[in-house]
């Protein structure tokens, strides 16, 4: 064999040497864990993604207008030669849809918030709303790969991906980024790719925790295999992989390992941070009783601070069903039963426990909806199509500033006139809060330097504290 050496080891060897030890120094603290950019406000997350596009106009964003035309046209001045989906964009007519249901106004901030979310309203106080989200992506796939990677093409990182890759763990006994799906839901399909790692290091990419026995998969031991023997494979593997990694300087050979590793801690870890059993009745009557359910998003918003108590990085939770092309009235009703109480319940829940000041909450969809119905208005119903030009989002704690309402929409809720918020904007804000500046968090693949945001965003400073 020849001892000539490959530009590969050559290249490897050298980021093993003095670059690497002076990146180490800047970007890693005494235990090797990355470190943030600056001090952030913000130590872990929580993103309640509400999959299919929430109805604004019949949640957050109240248009007195709306209810006064109800029937009538909408102003081709408003719409200004807008696109429209094919689902839509063939009505000969667009009849203004006001909603079905009564918005008041709560707390101190005195937010307008409809009767189908009583229990977000009594929270609004310590909410920070956006209510001039925009997005360019017109359909739910890009749209919802938009908001969960910064990129409209599939394959890029996730957000929990590039948080784990920035910030490492606190925790190494659990995943730095889970993600839990409710069960049971319809609607537009979620891909594991929307919390994959994409061309970062595959240890980064979002582990799934399910309802039944193996909360995660392929994690308990095969039958007849105990734990010593388990122990005893794992070493021999380390072993065989690290005389690989010397002859090739494959990364993806040590990030194996350190998966093989992570799974074994966790066969200890995922069966205490599931157990419920120890939590209290008060608790299982704040999130509501669905939380006894494993699975049910409200189930779920309580793993979720479990999760987070145990210092997982970022939890993101996916909940379908809120694409209401149709029949809108009955089924924004039971998307509302199912969300509501759990998604104020964990606020309060992280506030009780000290940990709301330094957690970040987003709750959110896609994209928004149409202000005109989308097939056949009648007295009592009608459905909304996809509108990307304005949507609202809320999120709490995390360093933002509460009873804050940032952004306008105009009287017919079909356009921003104050304050725009870009989907990068809101990634660059996120990323700032846990003290990561969105154009340094950056890695190299295919000859450029790739980041969440691309080349684009900012971070909306009226909305920190």
């Amino acid at each position: 064999m020849s001892n000539a050496i490959t530009r590969r080891h050559l290249f490897a060897r050298g980021a093993t040497g003095l670059g690497a030890v002076a990146m180490s120094h800047l970007f890693a603290d005494e235990d090797g864990q990355p470190k943030p950019h600056f001090a952030p406000r913000a130590k872990r997350i929580v993103y309640l993604f509400q999959s299919g596009g929430p109805s604004q106009l019949d949640l957050f964003d109240y248009k007195p207008l709306l209810q006064e035309q109800n029937g009538t046209e909408l102003p081709a001045s408003v719409r200004a030669g807008q696109r429209l989906t094919g689902m839509s964009g063939n009505q000969s007519s667009f009849p203004l849809a006001g909603t079905q249901f009564k918005f008041a106004q709560h707390g101190e901030s005195r937010r307008w918030v409809s009767e189908l979310l009583p229990h977000t309203a009594r929270i609004v106080d310590k909410l920070t709303f956006v209510h001039s989200m925009h997005t360019e992506a017109i359909n739910h796939d890009p749209a919802i790969t938009f908001l969960q990677t910064g990129s409209q093409l599939a394959g890029r990182p996730s957000l929990g991906a590039w948080l784990s890759y920035g910030l490492g763990s606190a925790n190494r006994d659990l995943p730095a980024f889970s993600v839990l799906v409710s069960k049971n839901k319809g609607g537009q399909p979620l891909y594991a790719r929307l919390w994959g790692n994409g061309f970062l290091p595959s240890a980064h990419q979002g582990v799934q925790f399910r309802p039944g026995k193996d909360r995660v998969l392929y994690l308990a031991d095969p039958d007849g295999v105990d734990k010593t023997t388990r122990r005893k494979m794992l070493d021999s593997l380390r072993d065989l992989h690290e005389a690989a990694y010397e002859r090739e300087l494959d990364p993806a050979i040590r990030a194996r390992v350190e998966q093989y590793e992570m799974a074994y801690r966790m066969q200890m870890s995922v069966p205490e941070v599931s157990d419920v059993s120890n939590e209290p009745d008060h608790v299982f009557d704040l999130y509501g009783q669905d939380a006894r359910d494993p699975g049910t998003y409200a189930a779920n918003c309580l793993m979720a601070r479990r999760l987070l108590e145990r210092g997982v990085r970022c939890v993101q939770l996916y909940h379908q069903g809120w694409d209401q092309h149709g029949g809108l009235v009955g089924a924004i009703k039971g998307q509302c039963r199912e969300t509501d109480q759990a998604s104020a319940a964990l606020v309060l829940d992280l506030q009780a426990r000290g940990l709301l000041d330094d957690t970040l909450v987003v709750w959110g969809g896609e994209f928004g909806r149409t202000n005109y119905s989308q097939g056949k208005l009648t007295k009592s119903n009608y459905g909304r199509d996809h509108h990307p030009r304005c949507f609202t989002m809320w999120m709490a704690g995390g360093g933002l500033k509460p009873g804050y309402a940032h952004g306008e929409t105009c009287e017919y809720g079909y356009n921003v006139v104050r304050d725009p918020v870009h989907v990068h904007d809101l990634q660059a804000t996120i990323l700032h809060q846990l003290g990561l500046d969105h154009e340094r968090l950056n890695y190299r693949y295919q000859g450029r330097r790739f980041r969440l945001t691309d080349v684009h965003g900012n971070v909306v400073r009226p909305l920190l504290a």
